[in-house]
């Protein structure tokens, strides 16, 4: 099974191959605070497990989907994976872990306080969380499978009301990365000109799920034969860790308890 839509990004359909890279590089900057015991809270289906892992003493993820976690724990034998809605973590101890990680998740969490409460819970003292979600001052359209976006002054404000150290950064990218972006924005604008009575925020999320899928897999299939080398050749390494986060395209937050 797979669970790949254009939310979440592929790593083998090439039109997702700029999303895809700028995901991982989470990952890769997560790298430098990584150490003893590591939670990864909404791994999917494992893009960072094989960068991770191996320099964490012991690694876990949760996931709600059973048939993720179910292929996670075959795939990665010495891992502990857990099926669990979140928020709570439920079965996860306090002051377990050195290292929280969750990318790409709390703008789907509906009681974000309550997930970040969570983080802080399992965290040892003195650990450190990273989370990243999108900029909303750089999203080009409604998500209609994201219930809040932020900006870093709100996620900001959020993180303090649990975590007294709470430093804000951005993940942005380099000339071919807002190449890409200038191109994505055009194409999206010219789509949003036929949102003549703006549907997109007037209409219930769940009508939008299936026509932002068709649309946005479509666009990304029509940026890709517009351009296939800028496409294709975009990778981890072109997206740069920023300390201008209201100007980049995820935020990338780091707390410590």
């Amino acid at each position: 099974m797979s669970v790949y839509t254009t939310e979440i990004a592929s790593d083998v359909i090439a039109s997702d191959n700029p999303i895809h890279q700028r995901l991982l590089k989470a990952y890769y900057l997560s790298q430098d605070y990584i150490s003893g015991k590591v939670l990864e809270v909404g791994c999917g289906e494992g893009r960072g497990i094989e960068l991770i892992a191996p320099i964490a003493d012991s690694f876990t993820g949760v996931d709600k989907i059973a048939d993720v976690i179910d292929n996670l724990k075959y795939k990665y034998p010495t891992g502990n994976f857990h099926q669990m809605v979140i928020p709570p973590f439920t079965g996860l101890e306090n002051n377990a872990f050195d290292v929280v990680i969750s990318f790409q998740v709390i703008e789907h969490i509906k009681n974000d306080l309550e997930y970040l409460n969570e983080i802080y819970r399992v965290l040892k003292p003195g650990g450190k969380a990273l989370i990243t979600t999108p900029n909303i001052s750089m999203s080009l359209s409604r998500n209609p499978w994201h219930i809040r976006e932020y900006t870093a002054n709100e996620l900001t404000r959020l993180a303090k009301k649990v975590f007294q150290k709470v430093e804000m950064k951005g993940i942005t990218g380099n000339a071919k990365v807002m190449a890409y972006y200038a191109n994505n924005k055009r194409s999206v604008e010219k789509m949003m000109r036929w949102d003549v009575l703006n549907l997109q925020y007037r209409l219930p999320a769940f009508l939008l799920k299936m026509p932002y899928e068709f649309l946005n897999r479509m666009n990304r299939d029509k940026l890709k034969s517009v351009d296939d080398k800028l496409v294709s050749q975009i990778h981890h390494s072109d997206y740069v860790l920023s300390e201008d986060p209201n100007a980049s395209l995820d935020l990338f937050c780091i707390m410590e308890k």
